[in-house]
Protein backbone atom coordinates (compact mmCIF):
# COMPACT_ATOMS: atom_id res chain seq x y z
CA UNK A 1 0.00 0.00 0.00
CA UNK A 2 2.62 2.33 0.67
CA UNK A 3 4.57 1.81 -2.72
CA UNK A 4 1.89 2.27 -4.13
CA UNK A 5 0.71 5.46 -2.84
CA UNK A 6 4.64 6.89 -3.35
CA UNK A 7 3.82 5.47 -7.01
CA UNK A 8 1.18 7.24 -7.39
CA UNK A 9 2.45 11.10 -6.55
CA UNK A 10 2.78 13.42 -9.55
CA UNK A 11 5.85 14.73 -9.17
CA UNK A 12 6.55 18.41 -11.41
CA UNK A 13 10.33 19.79 -11.91
CA UNK A 14 11.10 22.97 -12.39
CA UNK A 15 14.47 24.36 -13.49
CA UNK A 16 13.50 27.60 -11.36
CA UNK A 17 10.62 28.81 -9.14
CA UNK A 18 9.94 31.57 -6.96
CA UNK A 19 8.97 28.91 -4.18
CA UNK A 20 7.96 25.77 -4.50
CA UNK A 21 5.61 25.97 -1.75
CA UNK A 22 3.62 28.69 -3.57
CA UNK A 23 3.36 26.29 -6.87
CA UNK A 24 2.24 23.51 -4.53
CA UNK A 25 -0.39 25.62 -2.95
CA UNK A 26 -3.12 25.07 -5.52
CA UNK A 27 -2.02 21.46 -6.58
CA UNK A 28 -3.85 18.25 -5.42
CA UNK A 29 -3.13 15.59 -3.00
CA UNK A 30 -0.53 13.76 -4.14
CA UNK A 31 1.80 16.28 -5.67
CA UNK A 32 5.48 17.25 -5.48
CA UNK A 33 7.19 20.41 -6.40
CA UNK A 34 10.83 19.76 -6.36
CA UNK A 35 13.17 23.06 -8.40
CA UNK A 36 16.54 23.34 -9.04
CA UNK A 37 16.44 26.83 -7.71
CA UNK A 38 14.09 28.96 -5.81
CA UNK A 39 14.30 33.08 -6.23
CA UNK A 40 12.30 33.74 -3.16
CA UNK A 41 12.01 30.60 -1.81
CA UNK A 42 10.45 31.39 2.33
CA UNK A 43 10.82 29.92 5.76
CA UNK A 44 9.56 30.07 9.08
CA UNK A 45 8.71 33.52 10.33
CA UNK A 46 9.21 34.91 6.84
CA UNK A 47 12.79 33.89 6.09
CA UNK A 48 14.19 33.38 2.97
CA UNK A 49 15.87 30.42 2.16
CA UNK A 50 18.47 30.96 -0.23
CA UNK A 51 20.83 28.25 -1.81
CA UNK A 52 22.68 28.46 -5.25
CA UNK A 53 21.03 26.59 -7.95
CA UNK A 54 21.44 22.87 -8.62
CA UNK A 55 22.91 22.58 -4.39
CA UNK A 56 19.93 21.28 -2.56
CA UNK A 57 16.86 19.43 -2.37
CA UNK A 58 14.15 22.00 -2.42
CA UNK A 59 10.59 20.14 -2.58
CA UNK A 60 6.90 20.67 -2.01
CA UNK A 61 4.68 17.87 -0.81
CA UNK A 62 0.65 18.47 -0.97
CA UNK A 63 -0.14 15.61 1.53
CA UNK A 64 -3.99 15.08 3.43
CA UNK A 65 -3.52 17.21 6.80
CA UNK A 66 -3.24 15.45 10.13
CA UNK A 67 -2.43 16.22 13.74
CA UNK A 68 1.39 16.92 14.58
CA UNK A 69 1.82 17.36 10.72
CA UNK A 70 5.17 19.71 12.03
CA UNK A 71 6.22 16.89 13.73
CA UNK A 72 5.67 13.95 11.31
CA UNK A 73 7.21 16.09 8.60
CA UNK A 74 10.18 16.14 10.98
CA UNK A 75 10.60 12.66 11.83
CA UNK A 76 9.88 11.89 8.15
CA UNK A 77 12.66 13.95 6.54
CA UNK A 78 15.33 12.94 9.17
CA UNK A 79 14.39 9.24 8.93
CA UNK A 80 15.26 9.93 4.70
CA UNK A 81 18.22 11.90 5.41
CA UNK A 82 19.94 9.63 8.51
CA UNK A 83 20.38 7.76 11.48
CA UNK A 84 22.55 10.45 12.33
CA UNK A 85 20.49 13.31 11.82
CA UNK A 86 18.84 14.57 15.18
CA UNK A 87 15.64 16.73 15.27
CA UNK A 88 15.31 20.79 16.79
CA UNK A 89 11.59 22.03 18.25
CA UNK A 90 9.89 22.95 15.87
CA UNK A 91 11.08 21.95 12.20
CA UNK A 92 14.90 21.76 12.22
CA UNK A 93 16.82 19.19 11.07
CA UNK A 94 20.70 18.95 12.68
CA UNK A 95 23.68 17.04 11.61
CA UNK A 96 26.61 17.25 14.24
CA UNK A 97 25.21 20.40 15.52
CA UNK A 98 24.86 22.50 12.29
CA UNK A 99 21.54 22.75 10.18
CA UNK A 100 21.27 20.40 7.35
CA UNK A 101 17.45 21.34 7.14
CA UNK A 102 14.22 22.80 7.50
CA UNK A 103 10.79 22.50 7.10
CA UNK A 104 7.82 24.55 6.54
CA UNK A 105 3.80 23.42 7.00
CA UNK A 106 1.31 25.12 5.67
CA UNK A 107 -1.98 23.77 6.17
CA UNK A 108 -4.99 24.62 3.58
CA UNK A 109 -7.96 23.22 4.51
CA UNK A 110 -7.58 18.98 4.40
CA UNK A 111 -4.09 19.32 2.84
CA UNK A 112 -0.97 20.26 4.10
CA UNK A 113 2.22 21.64 1.67
CA UNK A 114 4.89 20.43 3.63
CA UNK A 115 8.16 22.14 2.02
CA UNK A 116 11.88 20.20 2.59
CA UNK A 117 14.86 21.99 1.72
CA UNK A 118 18.14 20.17 2.51
CA UNK A 119 22.05 21.07 1.99
CA UNK A 120 23.26 18.97 -0.55
CA UNK A 121 26.56 20.25 -2.26
CA UNK A 122 26.80 23.66 -0.54
CA UNK A 123 25.88 24.87 2.87
CA UNK A 124 25.72 28.74 4.25
CA UNK A 125 28.31 29.16 7.29
CA UNK A 126 27.92 26.86 10.13
CA UNK A 127 25.29 24.61 8.74
CA UNK A 128 25.96 21.07 7.26
CA UNK A 129 24.92 19.01 4.16
CA UNK A 130 24.22 15.67 3.24
CA UNK A 131 26.58 14.01 0.53
CA UNK A 132 23.30 12.30 -1.47
CA UNK A 133 22.12 11.94 -4.24
CA UNK A 134 19.15 14.20 -4.60
CA UNK A 135 16.88 12.06 -6.83
CA UNK A 136 17.72 8.90 -4.23
CA UNK A 137 16.98 11.61 -1.11
CA UNK A 138 13.61 12.75 -2.99
CA UNK A 139 12.34 9.48 -3.18
CA UNK A 140 13.30 8.23 0.66
CA UNK A 141 11.61 11.43 1.63
CA UNK A 142 8.57 11.11 -0.44
CA UNK A 143 8.26 7.40 1.31
CA UNK A 144 9.10 8.70 4.86
CA UNK A 145 6.43 11.45 4.68
CA UNK A 146 3.62 8.89 3.78
CA UNK A 147 4.37 6.39 5.99
CA UNK A 148 4.94 9.30 9.26
CA UNK A 149 1.43 11.01 7.64
CA UNK A 150 -0.53 7.43 8.46
CA UNK A 151 0.91 6.85 11.89
CA UNK A 152 -0.70 7.31 14.74
CA UNK A 153 0.09 10.41 17.16
CA UNK A 154 1.90 8.73 19.85
CA UNK A 155 4.18 6.78 17.41
CA UNK A 156 4.91 10.50 15.88
CA UNK A 157 5.95 11.91 19.61
CA UNK A 158 7.88 8.88 20.18
CA UNK A 159 10.01 9.08 17.00
CA UNK A 160 10.13 13.01 17.78
CA UNK A 161 11.68 12.46 21.42
CA UNK A 162 13.48 9.41 19.76
CA UNK A 163 15.98 11.79 17.60
CA UNK A 164 15.32 14.87 19.79
CA UNK A 165 18.17 17.47 20.01
CA UNK A 166 16.16 19.96 21.96
CA UNK A 167 14.84 18.02 25.21
CA UNK A 168 17.20 17.61 28.22
CA UNK A 169 18.75 21.20 27.42
CA UNK A 170 18.64 24.55 27.93
CA UNK A 171 16.66 27.11 25.82
CA UNK A 172 16.03 30.90 24.79
CA UNK A 173 12.60 31.00 23.72
CA UNK A 174 11.56 34.10 21.39
CA UNK A 175 8.13 34.77 21.06
CA UNK A 176 6.38 38.26 19.56
CA UNK A 177 6.91 40.81 22.48
CA UNK A 178 8.92 38.62 24.79
CA UNK A 179 12.05 35.87 25.39
CA UNK A 180 12.94 33.22 28.19
CA UNK A 181 14.97 30.83 28.71
CA UNK A 182 14.70 27.35 30.64
CA UNK A 183 15.04 23.18 30.66
CA UNK A 184 13.45 22.05 27.23
CA UNK A 185 11.44 19.20 29.20
CA UNK A 186 9.64 17.11 26.78
CA UNK A 187 7.10 17.39 24.21
CA UNK A 188 3.13 18.10 25.28
CA UNK A 189 0.12 15.83 23.35
CA UNK A 190 -0.31 18.29 21.07
CA UNK A 191 3.53 18.88 19.88
CA UNK A 192 3.95 21.67 22.11
CA UNK A 193 7.54 21.86 23.48
CA UNK A 194 7.29 22.15 27.23
CA UNK A 195 10.41 24.67 28.34
CA UNK A 196 10.54 24.66 32.98
CA UNK A 197 6.72 23.67 32.50
CA UNK A 198 5.48 26.25 30.37
CA UNK A 199 3.84 25.00 26.85
CA UNK A 200 5.22 27.03 23.82
CA UNK A 201 3.48 26.61 20.63
CA UNK A 202 5.26 28.76 18.38
CA UNK A 203 8.46 31.14 18.36
CA UNK A 204 11.64 30.51 18.02
CA UNK A 205 13.76 28.09 19.69
CA UNK A 206 17.78 28.51 20.45
CA UNK A 207 19.66 26.10 21.78
CA UNK A 208 21.80 27.64 24.93
CA UNK A 209 25.72 26.34 25.88
CA UNK A 210 26.27 26.07 29.40
CA UNK A 211 27.71 29.27 29.88
CA UNK A 212 24.41 30.40 28.29
CA UNK A 213 25.64 31.62 24.45
CA UNK A 214 23.73 30.43 21.48
CA UNK A 215 24.64 26.85 20.07
CA UNK A 216 24.10 25.73 16.39
CA UNK A 217 23.88 27.30 13.37
CA UNK A 218 22.00 30.62 12.46
CA UNK A 219 18.36 30.45 11.44
CA UNK A 220 18.34 29.47 7.82
CA UNK A 221 15.58 27.50 5.43
CA UNK A 222 12.13 26.68 5.29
Amino acid sequence: MLLSLVAAMRTIRLASTPSTQDFARHLPEGSVVVADEQTSGRGRLGRNWVAPAGSALLASFVLHARPLASLAAGVAAAEACGDQVRLKWPNDLLLGGGKLAGILVERRGDRCIVGVGVNLSWAPPGASRLDADRDRLLERLGASLVRWFAAHDQEVLAAWRARAETLGRRVRVELPGESFEGLAEDLAEDGSLIVSGRRVAAGDVIHLREAGSAAGSPPSGP
